[in-house]
């Protein structure tokens, strides 16, 4: 006699949207026929909903996700509870899969909604697909949680094994049913009626067999060079994976073994950076606040300035500060900003603008194809000096110097800022100092074609130091 035909099980897609190494799909594809689903729930974000950027990344991975499976991945919007209860009922499925995320509003929600089914009777498997080591895993002796990467990289790296990358399921049955209220792609509203939209994805192929290609494309080509490379933005050298490794289009453990099994030093390196994102989940995980609340508590009585204007023309890339509008202008027209680049724009809005770094993170978040709350959280912390392992406030980053060195022919600043192209390299990233005459002859009209900068470097770093030296004397 037959036996009877398994339940359907709920697939939930979430930030792993690839079919490789998908710890969940795995289980589910075990337990019976799959029901791919895929939930915007901007209710529980509230206001940590996903930015701009990062919505226009989504349609486009989403798009891409459901043509591997066929057509049948189901989209919903709403509060993702409530649609689970409802989805579950509606196909009487016993069993819900999902990976883990580690976003303070995500461990929360998911932690009431595995309440709610299993009341419900409805077994909960939630795996890793996402994080090298879970947050609770490397903890110091006293089972703190670690404040410098370096001492929590070697123990991670030293102690605690990093699986192997599992296979695509070998066969992926989809439950033949009729989607419940599910939406089409369009109804989401991910992306918005504005041409912007078209152009930051102009170079960018979103989903799993894009950041594979991107994957393999960066190993054979352009990841020898990389431990010097990285900090060179007009060099090839980085992996532009971080949008794809957000959302899980490619696994960090896939990306930690080829690493591993190429051996050289700039895979060691490249090791090193994947854990730096590890750093900062940890430090989100055991500082749930992290986004708003200074990790340096002495940082609340900083003295921070509050000039729309001068983060406005920040934003635009209208400093006047060469190689700072290098790096604003790239992140509005491609979604990203070279690493480099980022340290040098924060550093000259929290210490030469004397901005809270809470505007330059709200800004990354909404244009940054990669916005992560972990990475933007910690590393705007980090520059502003109130972080885990942060630069030290008095460490500011001249952003005349560092253009010199990292960019040292100019080719990555008059590409962005193409009016002062035709400057000689001594004065590219320092204009105001150029002679009138010179100036005239490459078009160039300060406060006309190019703007006069807004700061005064050494006056400006002078006053952050004076402001940081007053904050800890009251502290």
């Amino acid at each position: 006699m037959p036996s009877a035909p398994s339940a359907p099980v709920i697939m939930w897609f979430r930030q792993d949207l690839r079919l490789h190494d998908n710890p969940a799909l795995l289980t589910a594809t075990r337990l019976g026929p799959v029901i791919p689903i895929y939930i915007l729930d901007d209710e529980h974000a509230a206001d940590q909903r996903m930015g701009a950027a990062s919505r226009c990344w989504l349609h486009r991975s989403l798009d891409a996700l459901n043509q591997q499976l066929d057509g049948h991945l189901q989209l919903f919007r709403g509060p993702a509870d409530t649609l689970l209860e409802q989805l579950v009922q509606h196909y009487d499925c016993r069993t819900v899969t999902w990976n883990r995320c580690y976003e303070p509003w995500r461990i929360n929600r998911d932690r009431i909604i595995k309440e709610k089914l299993q009341g419900l009777g409805i077994t909960v498997h939630s795996d890793n697909g996402s994080l090298l080591w879970e947050p609770w895993q490397v903890l110091k002796r006293d089972q703190t949680p670690y404040q410098i990467f370096t001492p929590f990289y070697r123990h991670a790296r030293d102690s605690v094994p990093v699986r192997s990358p599992l296979p695509r399921p070998a066969e992926i049955a989809l439950a033949a049913v009729t989607p419940y209220s599910a939406l089409k792609l369009a109804d989401l509203e991910l992306r918005p009626n504005h041409p912007w939209a078209d152009k930051v994805l102009h170079h960018w192929q979103p989903g799993e067999a894009g950041a594979q290609q991107r994957w393999q494309t960066f190993m054979e080509e352009e990841l020898l060079g990389y431990g010097e490379g990285r900090d060179l933005p007009a060099q090839p050298h980085v992996s532009r994976l971080s949008p794809a490794i957000h959302w899980g289009e490619i696994s960090v453990h896939q990306l930690w073994h080829d690493a591993q099994a190429i051996g050289h030093e700039d895979a060691l390196a490249f090791q090193r950076q994947l854990a730096w994102r590890e750093f900062s989940v940890t430090q989100l995980f055991h500082h749930p606040d992290m986004d708003r609340i200074n990790l340096d508590r002495r940082f609340n009585l900083f003295p921070w300035h509050d000039d729309a204007e001068k983060l406005n023309r920040w934003q635009q890339g209208l400093t006047g500060i060469p190689f700072v509008d290098a790096g604003m202008r790239e992140l509005w027209q491609t979604g990203t900003m070279h690493n480099r680049v980022r340290m040098v724009v924060g550093s000259f809005l929290v210490k030469n603008l004397g901005i809270h770094w809470h505007h330059g993170a709200a800004w990354f978040w909404d244009c940054l194809l990669d916005a992560d709350l972990a990475n933007n959280s910690a590393s705007w912390q980090w520059i502003a000096g109130c972080g885990a392992d942060a630069a030290p406030y008095f460490r500011i980053f001249n952003p005349v110097t560092q253009g010199q060195k990292f960019d040292p022919h100019g080719d990555y600043t008059r590409h962005f800022v193409p009016e002062l192209a035709k400057l000689p390299n001594r004065y590219l990233f320092c204009p105001w100092q150029a002679p009138k005459g010179l100036l005239q002859e490459c078009g160039i009209t300060l406060g006309g074609t190019y703007p006069e900068p807004m700061v005064d470097i050494k006056v400006s770093r002078q006053q952050a130091l004076d402001a940081y030296a007053h904050m800890r004397q009251a502290t």
